[in-house]
């Protein structure tokens, strides 16, 4: 599967601190693997947007847009009816973001950072703010450069504002703990149908170190462990949620009723059902 590096895709020949690209496509794609090498505003404007990264997953429509740090992330688009999917990406370095924060002596704290991907909702301010990048595109190089980097601290000190401080832990900036990390990509995907190319993708990690990183943590297989987890969460919905078999099969990542009554079987001797009514 290909990786994507934006914005780089965007502007090979491109190397800015700042910038805006308006994005449109009439392609879907599904589970997409994106390097991202700056921080992004992505101001979703038609279609629906899906993104996974090593803690969480969010999936938004046009009532939202993500703010999301640099580093890897698997993403979905799809259309909405005829309209193209179109988001106005807002890319900035993180040099850039750290001067926004150390002028106002801001002091964003490591402790809040859970995430790479922070969800927010458009209001008047958001929508007008959007306008005006669109506007700057069509001004010089020059001009943008200039401009954009002064749009980019109006927005972030309007977002500090109404949101609070608390998104700015975002940019903290600490050494990565490697096991911390891939045991997160694991935790947080257990129930997400990731292939060990997209999960060794998110750690930061080739395939065969993935492998070899997980069996040292967990003591058995990646596909033996995670086709455990998926039954262990079926016999939860079963059991406590009171949701039938034919109900949850497809979301805990099987392609029959029959292969998941079959697999459940095999892990606890009883079909779902005898489970349930235990």
């Amino acid at each position: 599967m290909e990786i994507f590096t934006l914005p780089e895709y965007f502007a090979p020949e491109k190397k800015s601190s700042v910038q805006v690209h308006d994005y449109k496509t009439r392609q879907e794609c599904s589970k997409q693997m994106v390097k991202l090498q700056q921080h992004v505003f992505s101001f979703l404007q038609a279609g629906h947007k899906e993104v996974i990264t090593g803690q969480a997953s969010f999936s938004i429509h046009t009532d939202q847009f993500l703010l999301m740090k640099s580093g890897h992330c698997l993403m979905t688009e799809k259309l909405s009816g005829d309209e193209n999917y179109r988001s106005i990406l807002f890319f900035f370095s993180d040099e850039l973001v750290q001067e926004i924060i150390q002028s106002h002596s801001w002091n964003p704290s490591s402790e809040q950072e859970t995430t790479r991907v922070w969800p927010l909702r458009y209001d008047p301010f958001i929508n007008t703010f959007v306008k005006s990048l669109l506007d700057l595109n069509r001004s010089s190089a020059h001009i943008q450069s200039r401009v954009l980097k002064i749009k980019l601290e109006e927005l972030i000190l309007y977002l500090a504002d109404t949101q609070g401080q608390a998104f700015l832990s975002l940019f903290h900036n600490t050494a990565d703990d490697q096991n911390r990390h891939f045991l997160q990509v694991v935790e947080n995907n257990k129930l997400n149908k990731l292939s060990l190319k997209e999960l060794a993708f998110l750690a930061h990690v080739s395939v065969s170190t993935f492998k070899r990183e997980f069996e040292k943590h967990f003591h058995e297989s990646p596909s033996k462990w995670f086709h455990d987890q998926r039954l262990e969460y079926s016999a939860y919905l079963l059991k406590s949620k009171r949701k039938r078999p034919s109900d949850i099969f497809q979301e805990v990542g099987y392609e029959s009723l029959s292969n998941f009554i079959q697999a459940f079987k095999a892990k606890f001797g009883i079909t779902p059902k005898q489970y349930q009514m235990d």
